[in-house]
């Protein structure tokens, strides 16, 4: 049976199809090549019009999942053609469930962007955006926080901070990072303790403070501190979580 992720949205007829369709696709239900089930018969199982099913395919289509052709119907595409830079598609990897090797990727998109982004932002970030940085780090180390609202504290900041970099190409990725943030969320089975929630506040404290002092090496340096150990604990976690 096709599965979806719990989604706090109330999601449309349209969206429905979006992601019960998109993460049977990545979830490897349906493998490259496969033609997917006539309109007839995905009309018929989600409930919804023609019209609404061809709008869904069309925005499968855009996220490189699918492929229509006419008088042979809608084929699934090889991994290498879909979008991984669309949050859909992978918050839908973390849902199918994720390895190492792929944390690993993602990390090394996040290093080969964010610290760069953090050397951006501290040669051109106003004084306010500085400011509202420091209060949403500082913020990250407010006690009682559970894994979910540190990783939402974490996302804010990370968007902020691709932001106030001034490069609209930066604040595009802002989709890899939510998901990768969420990924966290997702392998955090535990109440983060005092001690975790602590030291995420100092280290992104350490980031802010670099920005502020114009340091553009100081601030690549913490930001890239900040996505290794992550990375680290992420991978950890998945470890832990594989062996209960």
């Amino acid at each position: 049976m096709w599965r979806s992720v719990p989604n706090p949205r109330k999601r449309t007829s349209h969206r429905l199809v979006v992601e019960e369709l998109g993460q049977a696709i990545v979830g490897g239900e349906f493998s490259a090549g496969d033609t997917l089930p006539g309109d007839a018969e995905l009309a018929a199982r989600f409930n919804v019009s023609r019209t609404v099913l061809r709008e869904a395919m069309k925005t499968l289509a855009a996220k490189g999942l699918v492929v229509a052709r006419a008088r042979i119907g809608t084929r699934v595409m090889p991994q290498a053609n879909w979008n991984l830079f669309d949050g859909d598609v992978l918050a839908w990897h973390f849902s199918a469930g994720v390895d190492e090797v792929f944390l690993r990727h993602v990390s090394e998109v996040r290093l080969a962007l964010e610290p760069y982004a953090a050397g951006l932002a501290a040669r051109r970030a106003a004084d306010a955006d500085i400011a509202q940085m420091m209060r949403l780090a500082v913020a990250m180390g407010d006690a009682g926080h559970s894994p979910q609202s540190l990783a939402l504290a974490d996302l804010e900041f990370h968007l902020r901070l691709l932001e106030a970099s001034l490069n609209p190409f930066m604040q595009t990725v802002g989709s890899l990072i939510e998901a990768a943030l969420m990924g966290v969320f997702r392998l955090s089975n535990q109440a983060a303790d005092d001690a975790e929630i602590d030291r995420v506040a100092v280290a992104h404290i350490r980031i802010v403070e670099q920005i502020r002092l114009r340091n553009e090496d100081g601030a690549r340096s913490a930001m890239e501190h900040v996505i290794r150990v992550g990375q680290e604990r992420l991978i950890a976690n998945l470890a832990m979580s594989s062996r209960t």
